[in-house]
């Protein structure tokens, strides 16, 4: 007998990716940049030291924030910025942090909302490290 094997190559271009448009779309970006952030060597450990074993509590937040920024479900009702405050980051953590979200977004999804939700990103980015340096160049703490 014999067999012919034939092998396919695919081009981004022409298999589309799904857009984020559902709840389940945010778990998946949820639990795979997550995941990914805890491995990570720069930001892991900040991560991890912080959430410690409240890894479950975490990713349920993150669900409803996105949810929220992407799908106009108003499911979040807390500030984002007051957790970040005090961590011990510098641009180069956030770099790492948006390098990993935008190449998970991309890795996941295509279209409109997963654009959005890469300038979102970049607009948190900027926006947290912004604050973080305001604080620390007045020497003071956030008053929240």
């Amino acid at each position: 007998m014999k067999f012919t094997f034939r092998t396919f190559v695919f081009q981004k271009s022409t298999i589309m990716a799904k857009d984020i448009t559902t709840l389940d779309d945010i778990k998946l970006l949820v639990n795979t940049f997550y995941g990914r952030v805890q491995q990570d060597e720069l930001i892991g450990p900040i991560f991890n030291e912080k959430i410690q074993n409240r890894w479950d509590e975490h990713l349920a937040k993150m669900y409803t924030f996105w949810q929220t920024v992407l799908l106009d479900d108003h499911t979040y009702f807390g500030r984002p910025f007051p957790p970040h405050a005090q961590l011990p980051v510098e641009s180069q953590h956030f770099n790492r942090w948006l390098a990993i979200f935008n190449q998970t977004v991309d890795e996941l999804f295509e279209g409109e909302k997963a654009e959005e939700a890469k300038w979102r990103g970049s607009q948190m980015a900027k926006m947290f490290l912004s604050k973080i340096e305001y604080f620390r160049d007045l020497n003071q703490k956030p008053p929240f």
